[in-house]
């Protein structure tokens, strides 16, 4: 994954932290470059003394003198808004540290996660534009954030229904899956959230290290084995599970607050979210770049199957990329998904980047020869 220097991110001229201010300060001027969320109270001098033509500063606190300074310099200052339960002018993606904080000591009614979750559903009933326009700014900056993380990385997601539940087969399955394609050296995306979904991240997640501690973090996830009735002690048996293994690999969730009674996972290592689902949705497939393995699920599943293909079909995005469905029965018998996709897949491009395997087991293989 991209790193966060300064040297990665000044071809963009956008500032995301107090470092790389200081590094481009050092060098001269901020003109024309973007500043994201960076606290720059303690920067006052630097900003009487720099060249702001054209920067545009998103939701940085300053001094009010160096507030009317870089205004008057040719700078567009948008300030920050404190009452939000978060940051539409982020210039990073979520961890799930941040989205959970308070956890322990209040709940998870009180975490940032669930308080932008109620935001969310009482603005976009009300038709105030504010709300809608900041919604589309948080966006657009995850969108950002995501796109500068995944630069130069094999991308490949793992779909799957929100429902499989801990202790299951479906779930341990799932898992190796995460772990077996980021050994592979592949950079693993999921929706983010529950399920099948934390399965895989939890995989990728536990591939640092030997084989026995997925085994054992299957077992201790176990105690809670789904995110009803309690999200808080879901979501505790995950964190102990990183507290006992720190440092785990790195993957990807894609979650969104549109269905924000399904609480994002505690294994991704990076957290995109969204308030728009038709962006998240389009934005994890299309970043999906090494391919897609579609686990058993249901209508959104299903859904996502055929966002995928559609771009495959028509070759929008390009070459078509790989999708692998798991699961015969499933998708030829109890969703019979499978037929029409190989329907239309015939005299196509895409005929050869689709294939249907058995069990999870053999996703990885089959991935990696539709990817030649």
């Amino acid at each position: 994954m991209q790193t966060d220097d300064a040297s990665s991110t000044a071809p963009d001229r956008e500032i995301e932290s107090l470092e790389e201010f200081d590094q481009v300060v050092a060098r001269g001027t901020l003109a024309g470059f973007r500043l994201q969320s960076v606290d720059l109270t303690d920067r006052t001098s630097a900003l009487l003394s720099t060249d702001t033509a054209e920067a545009v500063f998103l939701g940085c606190p300053m001094d009010p003198e160096a507030a009317a300074k870089v205004r008057a310099g040719g700078a567009l200052v948008f300030p920050p808004l404190p009452d939000l339960p978060f940051d539409p002018y982020r210039g990073t993606l979520y961890s799930p540290a941040e989205l959970f904080e308070g956890l322990a000591a209040e709940g998870y009614e009180r975490t940032p996660d669930a308080l932008a979750y109620t935001w969310f559903q009482r603005t976009r009933t009300d038709g105030d534009i504010f709300g809608s326009m900041l919604r589309a700014i948080h966006d657009d900056a995850v969108s950002d954030a995501l796109d500068e993380l995944l630069t130069g990385t094999r991308v490949v997601g793992v779909m799957g229904g929100h429902a499989l539940k801990r202790g299951s087969d479906g779930y341990a399955g799932a898992a190796r899956l995460g772990r077996t394609l980021t050994r592979a050296g592949l950079t693993v995306a999921t929706g983010g959230g529950p399920g099948a979904m934390e399965a895989a991240n939890l995989g990728a997640y536990a591939a640092p290290f030997a084989d026995p501690m997925l085994d054992e973090a299957l077992e201790l996830l176990t105690k809670a084995p789904s995110f009803t009735p309690s999200i808080g002690a879901w979501a505790d048996v995950a964190f102990a599970v990183r507290e006992r293994w720190p440092d785990g690999g790195t993957s990807v969730g894609i979650p969104t607050w549109f269905y924000g009674h399904e609480p994002p996972n505690a294994f991704a290592s990076h957290i995109a979210k969204y308030f728009a689902n038709a962006t998240r949705e389009d934005g994890l497939l299309a970043r999906s770049t090494a391919g897609v393995v579609f686990l058993p699920g249901a209508a959104g599943t299903v859904q996502e199957i055929f966002d995928n293909a559609t771009p495959n079909y028509y070759e929008s995005r390009g070459e078509p990329t790989p999708m692998v469905l798991v699961d015969r029965d499933h998708w030829t018998r109890r969703l019979p998904t499978w037929p029409l996709l190989e329907a239309l897949a015939e005299g196509r491009s895409m005929k050869s980047r689709i294939a249907l395997v058995d069990s999870v087991d053999e996703a990885p293989d089959a991935l990696a020869a539709l990817r030649g």
